[in-house]
């Protein structure tokens, strides 16, 4: 602390208590505000009440946008930026991962093999990261786009096979203007039914985007139209052609890839794994109990968003995907797996999708395709960038829907917290405590191992439009269903901000992409690349439960034994599954309580629960937690089926 020489010196001892709000900063000690805020903020007994952050400014060589965060049974954190909304880098083919060791603080670029942002991602049973989807083609604007673009149904009406195209494929109009694919496309071969006279043959067809050779108005067309593909001839011009409804000079969405990888926690590199059937932009991935991964939404390689009927799951084991019920959600949708292997969809989403279709929260049975709904969310119409989480103990059932905004780029925000009981044979959503910052979108919540919810930063705007960012934290007691105020961080964050939580207790915020840099909204925002850790009151409690010994691995059902220098001071103990986060979604995070069934001289035993919809197979960190709440380091632990 800068001391000048009007300064007083004052022995202050760690037990005093300090009361911020009835203070007087200048009468005090004379203080300049800031000064004396950072003065109280670094006292023991603020942090042991509040907490405690840092900010961590990494070398200027491993500064990333950090679109997507994944904890890694290593403790390792993969930072997945892509091209992280920089057009320049997507055009440059300059695509960024990062692997960060919060333990030792060191840093590593990972080789990426295509534009991952704004893909979907989770982790898998033997704790590698299977990241699908991403970005083909960027965003155009309305006034923007200067060449003519549109969607080609592509058509067969061959019954012999399939046919492919590649990427830059043309197709010409009847006024001959050509159009060229900007994506690889497979046309599926046509199909007969009935026989002799009664044969009847439906084409078979695919869509991709296409755009105008040139620039200008010439290259608009507004009426649908047949068109034919350039290079073939004979039968193969006959029964293979384009279709389009139209082809403008509107405004361009995003537009996804179908490529998928795993990322190998062992040799630090991504794999790469069979495509997907559709390609995906803003997809959620979650977990199964029998370790297959279910996938929907996003936007296609056209830009529009999946209709529903494109759903797929992934099998770790074939590293293939198969054909998934038929589902419509908009994009990034918060979609949990419950104790009963049913699938909740919250509400939550991250924007893009119209406001009445797919916004409705409710349970999805995956064996036969049906769907609850779960009545009861106040402010409904404000869920998109709301966040979403399975209440701690995962045993209760209850998934806490926090904050949102409206669809697009509505100004409006909520306040608004539910919970909904998944136990209850017809779950509804009940009322929670209000938000302490008020109307907040892109807040990030993060499952702390005493059983407590810490949620941090977002804004009241969209994008943090007009200086909106909200620097507040709190955290969430389940147990009185209220909140508590914690330690203010420094750093704004909102769109595209991640948290998670690290195997020693911390808590570490990433990301933040503000549409704008000043309230006047004059200048372009740019992208956040510091990391701040925040350091939970729990580990200013004094002396931390220790575990000496652990197994690496344990059976759902089973008893493990594990080692602690104090076995009578351990209150809990929880298995919690390591995050997976993007857009303030994050799915696959959740802590399980192990039942406390024996204690020695040296150890506890734990029981784990049986149920693999309850505990999906995977890695998790082991907590020990004393009964103030302090936890252990983990320890990673795999759980297997």
């Amino acid at each position: 602390m800068h001391k000048t020489g009007r300064t007083k010196r004052f022995a202050l001892g760690s037990t005093v208590a300090l009361t911020v709000a009835g203070m007087n900063a200048p009468a005090v000690l004379g203080f300049a505000n800031d000064q004396y805020h950072n003065y109280v903020i670094n006292q023991p007994g603020y942090k042991a009440e509040y907490g405690h952050w840092q900010t961590l400014g990494l070398p200027a060589e491993f500064r990333v946008n950090a679109v997507h965060a994944t904890v890694l049974r290593t403790g390792k954190v993969l930072i997945v930026a892509g091209s992280g909304n920089d057009e320049k880098q997507f055009n440059a083919g300059t695509f960024k991962s990062l692997l960060w060791d919060p333990a030792a603080n060191t840093y590593k670029l990972i080789p990426t093999p295509a534009d991952m942002f704004c893909g979907g991602h989770t982790s898998l049973p033997d704790g590698r990261v299977l990241v699908a989807g991403g970005t083909a083609r960027y965003e155009k604007l309305d006034g923007a786009v200067k060449k003519a673009g549109g969607v080609m149904r592509v058509r067969n009406e061959s019954p012999d096979r399939a046919r492919s195209f590649p990427k830059g494929t043309v197709f010409v109009a009847p006024n001959g203007r050509e159009y060229a694919s900007t994506a690889d496309v497979t046309v599926p071969a046509a199909t007969k039914s009935g026989a002799g006279a009664q044969t009847r043959v439906t084409a078979g067809e695919t869509r991709v985007f296409v755009e105008a050779l040139g620039a200008g108005q010439d290259w608009v067309s507004g009426a649908p139209a047949q068109y034919r593909i350039k290079g073939l001839a004979g039968a193969d011009a006959h029964n293979l052609y384009g279709q389009s409804a139209k082809i403008t000079l509107d405004k361009q969405e995003y537009q996804g890839i179908r490529s998928a990888f795993e990322f190998n926690p062992d040799t630090e590199l991504y794999e790469q794994v069979t495509d997907m059937a559709h390609a995906r932009w803003y997809p959620t991935l979650t977990g199964l109990g029998d370790g297959r991964v279910v996938t929907v939404s996003g936007l296609d390689d056209t830009g529009e968003i999946l209709n529903g009927n494109d759903n797929e799951i992934y099998d770790p084991k074939t590293r293939t995907w198969a054909k998934g019920p038929d589902r419509y959600f908009p994009t990034y949708p918060s979609i949990f797996l419950t104790a009963n292997g049913k699938l909740f969809y919250s509400g939550s989403n991250a924007g893009y999708g119209p406001a009445d279709k797919g916004r409705q929260p409710g349970v999805w049975n995956l064996a036969d395709n049906s769907f609850q709904p779960v009545p009861g969310l106040r402010d409904q119409n404000l869920t998109e960038t709301s966040s979403s989480v399975l209440l701690p103990p995962a045993q209760s059932q209850k998934v806490m829907l926090l904050g949102g905004g409206g669809v697009g780029e509505s100004p409006l925000s909520t306040a608004r917290t539910d919970i909904a009981d998944l136990s209850a044979a017809q779950p509804v959503f009940t009322p929670g405590p209000d938000l302490p910052a008020g109307g907040t979108r892109y807040l990030n919540s993060v499952i702390l191992p005493d059983d407590t919810v810490f949620t941090t930063g977002g804004s009241s705007g969209y994008r943090g439009r007009g200086d909106s960012d909200l620097l507040k934290a709190q955290v969430y007691h389940p147990d009185s269903n209220t909140f508590k105020k914690a330690a203010e961080p420094t750093v704004g964050r909102d769109y595209h901000s991640e948290a998670v939580l690290l195997p020693d207790g911390r808590v570490a915020v990433l990301g933040s992409n503000p549409l704008f840099a000043d309230k006047a909204e004059t200048q372009p925002g740019g992208f956040e690349q510091r990391i701040e850790i925040y350091t939970p009151p729990y580990l200013y409690h004094g002396d931390r439960p220790q575990v000496t010994d652990a197994p690496g691995a344990a059976k759902l059902g089973g008893t493990v034994r594990v080692g602690t220098a104090r076995p009578e001071a351990v209150a809990t103990a929880k298995l919690i599954r390591p995050s997976s986060v993007t857009h303030a979604t994050d799915v696959e995070q959740r802590s399980v309580a192990l039942d406390i069934t024996g204690r020695t001289a040296d150890g506890v035993s734990l029981a784990l629960p049986a149920n693999p919809n309850l505990l999906p197979p995977g890695w998790y960190m082991l907590f020990l937690t004393d009964g103030q709440g302090t936890p252990s380091v983990a320890r990673w632990v795999e759980v297997k089926a």
